[in-house]
């Protein structure tokens, strides 16, 4: 969670949660894409490769799947949060 915060200046946050999820809280102004959404990887692929971005969910689980979907399709940098949002607020919280 540190090394995710120290890098929110320099990437794109993207939030991978429900609408409903979202609407419960986020980190700065983040980007929602649902992951559960049938354009999700659609959406994804939209993005510009060049750029750094910073995925999250709930715990972890789908922005790391988001995280290597996006690297097989030639993003190189991108991170997600470990223990998502949950997480980020047990300790910054």
């Amino acid at each position: 969670t540190q090394k995710f915060k120290e890098m929110m200046d320099e990437g794109v946050r993207v939030d991978v949660r429900t609408l409903d999820e979202f609407k419960e809280g986020k980190i700065g102004k983040p980007f929602l894409i649902d992951f559960y959404d049938q354009d999700f990887t659609k959406k994804l692929l939209e993005l510009d490769k060049e750029k750094t971005y910073l995925l999250y969910c709930r715990t972890g689980g789908r922005s790391l799947s988001a995280l290597n979907f996006m690297k097989e399709n030639g993003f190189e940098k991108v991170y997600h949060l470990t223990g998502g949002i949950e997480a980020w607020n047990e300790e910054f919280l």
